[in-house]
């Protein structure tokens, strides 16, 4: 089946700014990773609260003023067509679009007031999912090239993983290729459209780097000879940029180890759910990607993100939004958090639903909106959060954050602090150099627990 691509207003593809290298194929990133963790472990983790993270990432910048912050006192040309519907938290309302996470709000934060300065999907995308501001001078790792760095997983699951292809799985930055994601391939067949279902997912997701490719055996993978035949030209370049023969030694077999354990394969296996279960997820990509989530969290991964494309809605917002947008996101997100809840798995697991920006209040003529940054809303769950919060508000308008304004890399360093992380703890660059992992980023303390 062919994979989705999204490309955004500004004609760049989503791996443009979403590079994730190889070095998650055939197992080999996951040699580079246990010889470098062999000669510098992470050091012990104090006051952790949770274990892992879902991110789920609405690619294109979604428009939270009509999802998470309605403005329906507002002048007609910004407060749309939604109508706020009550929720769980007395007083609190969201789109009428979101039924089912109505019934959640109550296991969440809501967060109103985020806001940046980047207007722009490349950069913006990289604030977001880095938790720092970008810049010419130093490539930043992705949050969850941090938590695969800092929070290594179990020698038989890699640490982080993106399902669905890149999307918000973004790549290690200065850390290197090791600490790229393992990027899950596969998807549900059928898309969604309103009032329809598509058939059940039947197939499983697939991974490289996890499960091997049609055609080869453990065999030929253990065999050096063969493995390099199979390589193509854009693996043959990182192989000589990145020197990998040196590491295809002890921890290759260790890699090789991790191949031949059941232990993530079994949480690709999505037959092992019931019907009922794989339903209530979605029956779309998108959803099963979700359940593979937890699964794999289940697993042991630290890191997982799941990306959802097309939220850069310019013309016809409000249909985009009512008929293709919001109702998978309504189902799967709702099913995450209830189900991760049910399972006593949310108190140890984070999720995190973000894009790059918002949009803008003010309607454009093609019944869209445009980019807007200066003041957007996200939804964390779980791992130390507070449960049946909503963190600050926007003006009547939604313009701008009217109190307890936040910044990306400040929702970055709460979060890590959930993970035990001193969000100020310093790693070095290949060339030795000092960096905070989020230099202007505070905990919000009225986010947590």
């Amino acid at each position: 089946m062919k994979r989705p691509s999204w490309t955004d207003c500004e004609g760049f593809h989503r791996r443009d700014f979403l590079k994730i290298g190889t070095g998650g194929l055939f197992g080999l990133g996951l040699a580079d990773l246990l010889r470098l963790e062999a000669k510098a472990g992470p050091g012990p983790v104090k006051n952790r609260r949770a274990e892992a993270v879902i991110m789920i990432w609405l690619a294109g910048g979604p428009s939270t003023i009509d999802m998470w912050d309605l403005k329906p006192q507002a002048p007609e040309g910004i407060r749309g067509q939604f109508k706020p519907i009550a929720t769980k938290l007395n007083g609190v309302q969201i789109g009428e679009h979101l039924p089912k996470m109505a019934q959640v709000l109550d296991k969440v934060t809501l967060v109103r007031s985020l806001h940046h300065t980047v207007p722009a999907h490349g950069p913006g995308t990289v604030f977001m999912t880095t938790g720092n501001r970008p810049t010419a001078a130093l490539q930043y790792p992705s949050l969850g090239s941090l938590a695969a760095r800092l929070l290594p997983a179990g020698r038989e699951v890699p640490a982080y993983i993106g399902v669905g292809g890149k999307g918000g799985a973004a790549d290690a930055g200065y850390l290197g290729v090791t600490y790229n994601p393992f990027i899950i391939e596969g998807a549900a067949a059928g898309k969604f459209k309103k009032g329809k279902r598509a058939p059940l997912f039947k197939g499983n997701l697939t991974a490289r780097g996890i499960l091997l490719p049609t055609g080869f055996t453990l065999a030929e993978l253990e065999d050096r000879v063969r493995l390099m035949k199979g390589f193509d030209q854009g693996l043959k370049a990182a192989d000589k940029a990145s020197d990998l023969g040196t590491s295809l030694d002890a921890f290759h077999q260790k890699a090789l180890d991790m191949l031949r354990s059941d232990k993530t394969k079994r949480a690709f296996d999505l037959t092992q759910e019931k019907d009922a279960t794989r339903a209530r997820y979605g029956l779309t990509g998108f959803g099963q990607g979700a359940l593979t989530a937890r699964r794999l969290v289940e697993a042991g991964v630290r890191f997982v993100t799941i990306s959802s494309g097309g939220w850069d809605t310019h013309g016809k917002n409000f249909e985009a939004l009512s008929d293709r947008l919001l109702p998978p996101v309504d189902e799967t997100l709702s099913a995450l958090i209830e189900d991760l809840s049910d399972r006593g798995m949310l108190d140890r697991t984070i999720v995190y639903c973000a894009g790059e920006f918002g949009r803008t209040p003010k309607i454009n003529p093609n019944a869209g909106r445009d980019h807007w940054a200066r003041s957007m809303a996200v939804v964390l769950a779980g791992g130390g959060f507070k449960r049946g919060y909503v963190h600050g508000s926007t003006d009547g308008q939604g313009m701008a954050p009217a109190s307890e304004a936040c910044t990306p890399d400040d929702v970055s360093a709460t979060l890590f602090s959930c993970l035990g992380i001193d969000p100020h703890k310093e790693l070095t660059t290949s060339t030795g150099r000092p960096i905070q992992l989020f230099r202007e980023g505070k905990v919000v303390k009225k986010l947590l627990a």
